[in-house]
């Protein structure tokens, strides 16, 4: 039935992001797919470094990532998945560092300077990203976190195929709000929420990971 990976770009292995992945993951299993999580705090790996090996003319790592570390057996293990969801609590308005340095060595080989704007990946799969933030709705909205959200969305939709988001917002960040500076927040509400409106998140992230999953590889158009 297909393999699907999930690629936490959290720090943390426990919290909103992870837990979201797990579920998406669990909706991909309920239809039948083979799953895998990957932790990119847990590699050694750097974002492109402009070396356009990946671009060279007749090169042998012409749309591959010529660079070799931690990340390199998981985008090879990338190119074989028939779908992948990729998480990324939000950090000043975009995902982390460690998942855009991820997308940069993931996207760019793929990417083809030419008029028709071609990809290069094999085949057309689904594809879904997952954010997680502090913030609630209509502050996201005022700050403009959604211009780079659709942006993201559109890439992947234009190298692989096809994609969708899944926006989680008003998260709770501590265990312990007592513990640190945070007068902005109210503690009890954050929790409140927590209880009441976290699980229904959980509950999209599995369906999230049960659509890619029962989409996996789309007709080559």
């Amino acid at each position: 039935m297909g393999r699907v990976i999930a690629i936490n770009g959290s720090p943390r292995k426990n919290w909103n992001t992870a837990t979201l992945l797990e579920n998406a993951l669990r909706g991909a299993e309920s239809a039948g797919a083979k799953t895998e999580l990957v932790h990119l705090y847990d590699l050694d790996y750097r974002g492109c470094t402009s070396c356009f090996a990946c671009k060279l003319k007749d090169g042998k790592s012409y749309g591959i990532c010529a660079m070799n570390d931690d990340l390199t057996p998981i985008l090879e293990r990338m190119a074989e998945a028939d779908a992948f969801i990729l998480g990324s609590p939000v950090y000043l308005g975009t995902a982390t560092g460690e998942m855009r340095s991820f997308l940069e060595r993931l996207v760019f080989p793929y990417l083809v300077y030419d008029r028709e704007h071609s990809s290069l990946f094999p085949k057309k799969i689904s594809t879904a990203f997952i954010y997680t933030m502090g913030a609630d709705e209509k502050v996201a909205k005022e700050m403009g976190f959604d211009v780079q959200i659709r942006l993201t969305e559109l890439v992947l939709k234009w190298i692989f195929g096809a994609s969708e988001t899944l926006l989680v917002t008003d998260t709770l960040q501590f265990d312990d709000y007592a513990k640190y500076v945070s007068s902005a927040v109210d503690p009890a509400e954050k929790a409140q929420r927590h209880r009441e409106v976290f699980p229904e998140d959980c509950r999209k992230a599995h369906d999230l990971g049960m659509r890619i999953a029962q989409a996996g590889r789309q007709p080559s158009l």
